[in-house]
């Protein structure tokens, strides 16, 4: 019998003690039998470097802190593997989650996306996050994107280097992987979405936190669009929606702030605008939410995320701005 190619999977890791053992372990043990797994340990003060010792077979390299983008670039320059696939240090791939993607490569697809399932469906805000993107992707997404993210996919290697890898410019977890998949496009080559190619992934459980990442999305998506300008018109993963919610948020609190100097005019504007994206939420929350609570829930949730993209991405531009100034001195 024919030995499979060797097919490498790249890590990034920071500070993933809580889950970086179930990672790997869900990797080891992947039908597709010629595996190398490299994780980069990106500057991680926890235990995780300890945890990955144990994996005898992990191959294991450290920098310092430079970001997702820059770890994976590194892992993958240490590859062996003709297809290089990646996933995050917070997922737990299915078992077939490679074989099921490596069916789906041929001349023209030099990248196979594929899809999240949950691995903290306890929480009600993870499961509600969860469900959306559930939607989205069943929805949304057609066979052949304008986009992937990084917690999952497979590319050809040559492809790959021959687009110059991740931009390490992206220094969080952000905007990244959006950046390749539009290289890559533009290199003349197919993304392929395979929605059985499986990583369960611990949604963001608290909330705070994930307004933060919200946040962070908005900052970087200002780059991205400065990169690609092309695609601030949006990809096969959102929809209009998406593209209404930060200026209604803008202009609410412009409105807002301006009823304080010129009167309640300005505030009666402000709680209709408010209103109005509320209104916008829950009606898409109950599309994709089984019960109703659990729709409210996550209508507020997405209304305050909504905000929290918005100061990012105003955040982006006055940075982004005042950067690209400086550079023409």
């Amino acid at each position: 019998m024919k030995e499979k190619k060797i097919v490498s999977v790249v890590i990034p890791a920071f500070n993933c003690e809580k889950t970086i053992s179930k990672t790997i372990q869900s990797v080891l043990v992947q039908s597709y039998g010629n595996l190398e797994i490299i994780i980069v340990d990106d500057g991680s003060t926890d235990s995780t470097a300890k945890i990955i010792s144990g994996f005898k077979s992990v191959r294991y390299f450290y920098q310092k802190n430079s970001g997702p983008a820059s770890a994976r670039n590194a892992g993958a320059m240490k590859s062996k593997g003709g297809i290089v696939f990646f996933t995050d240090s917070d997922c737990i791939a299915h078992a077939d989650w490679i074989e099921t993607a490596m069916k789906c490569f041929n001349d023209e697809v030099a990248v196979v996306a594929g899809s999240y399932g949950i691995a903290n469906q306890e929480s009600l805000l993870a499961d509600c996050i969860f469900e959306e993107i559930k939607f989205r992707h069943t929805k949304l997404m057609p066979r052949f994107p304008k986009a992937f993210g990084s917690y999952n996919f497979g590319v050809k290697k040559n492809v790959f280097d021959e687009v110059g890898g991740f931009n390490s410019g992206y220094s969080s977890a952000s905007g990244e992987d959006n950046d390749l998949s539009y290289k890559i496009l533009k290199a003349g080559y197919k993304i392929l979405f395979e929605k059985n190619a499986l990583v369960d992934h611990y949604h963001p459980d608290k909330f705070w936190k994930y307004m933060k990442e919200q946040f962070r999305h908005g900052y970087w998506r200002v780059k991205m669009y400065a990169d690609h300008p092309k695609m601030a018109k949006g990809d096969d993963y959102t929809f209009w929606k998406d593209i209404v919610e930060i200026p209604i948020a803008f202009v609410s609190v412009v409105a807002l702030i301006g009823s304080v100097l010129l009167g309640a005019s300005f505030l009666q504007g402000s709680l209709f605008l408010m209103i109005l994206l509320l209104a916008i939420e829950l009606v898409f929350a109950l599309l994709i939410i089984k019960n109703i609570f659990g729709a409210i829930f996550m209508s507020f949730v997405m209304f305050f995320r909504s905000f929290s993209r918005m100061f990012g991405f105003m955040s982006g531009i006055f940075h982004f701005f005042l950067q690209n100034v400086h550079e023409k001195r």
